[in-house]
């Protein structure tokens, strides 16, 4: 978890790639995503939600796909793109064909192929034209990511439940003598992987946020406080203590699945306040469904599952603890 407080310096560039002020005649315009993915992997579900935090007048909130049929991105950063030409903005959790069968062509010398990177790599190559249009200076740090995905679900094999975060940073390069145009491009995306936790380490909630300093105390810090408003919920629902119980004990993953929902459905209001807020579950045999769904409508992805992928392929995956 990244705990920073000071907010201003990041959003400075991200609002930068935003303001049409900083256009060139009919350069693209990103509108940005920001606000907090929160994960709780319970028995047999995945329980999530996510908060809209408003990075400038034009942001859009986050948002949710399914990536195939194991997984769901939240979309955070330059999720959405308007180029001028267009009358409607180019949404990268919808208006993306995706390429799921996993292509040898994306194999990295020396790397494994994984279905993960195969992922990844579909958003890069889609997400490639559309910041080489980015022509003017974007103050961003080295390490500040201009797309962030927050992946939630099921791995293969009886992998069970898993967390990632894929990052897509950028780098630019002066064309010529001029200063004022720049090459952007792109670079391939990192993953991070945030859930199942290495050996002996405690089953928690997760939280993810964009950008990583936003003032507000996460979730599990929420709880380690006893915060008013946990304490509220603690007393007011004896599902929501065994709920918090579990959480303290580092044993989240063995809550009831509906009581995690409910509690969720409960907490996210009060953690919200104004902002809007949306609340889903994964299960691998319901499948994805909104608790609170957002208030744009969402399409869901068509995919041709890949049949022929090996069960024993290389994969970016830590081997799960037999023994959580």
């Amino acid at each position: 978890m990244r705990f920073l407080i000071l907010i201003f310096g990041l959003l400075g560039g991200l609002s930068a790639l935003a303001d049409p002020a900083f256009a060139q005649g009919d350069e693209i315009v990103a509108n940005l995503a920001g606000g907090r993915a929160i994960i709780h992997v319970a028995h047999d579900a995945i329980i999530f939600g996510a908060i809209d935090q408003p990075l400038e007048a034009k942001s859009v909130p986050p948002r949710v796909a399914e990536m195939d049929k194991n997984h769901i991105g939240i979309f955070f950063g330059a999720s959405e793109w308007q180029i001028p030409a267009s009358p409607k903005p180019i949404r990268l959790d919808r208006d993306i064909p995706h390429v799921y069968a996993v292509d040898p062509r994306y194999r990295q010398p020396g790397a494994g192929e994984s279905d993960l990177e195969q992922l990844g790599v579909g958003y890069l190559e889609k997400l490639r034209p559309l910041v080489a249009q980015l022509h003017n200076k974007l103050d961003l740090q080295p390490d500040e990511s201009l797309l962030e995905i927050v992946m939630v679900g099921y791995g293969p094999s009886n992998y069970g439940p898993e967390v990632w975060l894929l990052e897509y940073r950028v780098e630019q390069q002066q064309v010529g003598a001029s200063t004022n145009y720049l090459q952007t491009h792109v670079l391939r995306p990192r993953f991070t992987q945030l859930y199942p936790p290495e050996k002996h380490e405690a089953h928690t909630v997760i939280e993810v946020r964009f950008p990583n300093n936003l003032p507000a105390v996460p979730l599990p810090g929420l709880i380690q406080q006893n915060d008013p408003r946990i304490a509220k919920l603690r007393g007011a629902d004896p599902r929501f203590a065994k709920v918090l119980e579990s959480m303290e004990r580092g044993q989240a993953n063995k809550a009831n699945p509906e009581d995690s929902a409910d509690f969720l459905r409960a907490l996210l209001p009060q953690l919200a306040g104004k902002a809007a807020f949306i609340e889903g579950t994964l299960s691998e045999d319901a499948g994805f469904r909104w608790v609170v769904p957002p208030e744009e409508p969402i399409e869901r992805v068509q995919k041709e599952e890949d049949k022929n992928r090996p069960s024993d392929a290389p994969t970016l995956r830590r081997k799960p603890n037999p023994n959580p």
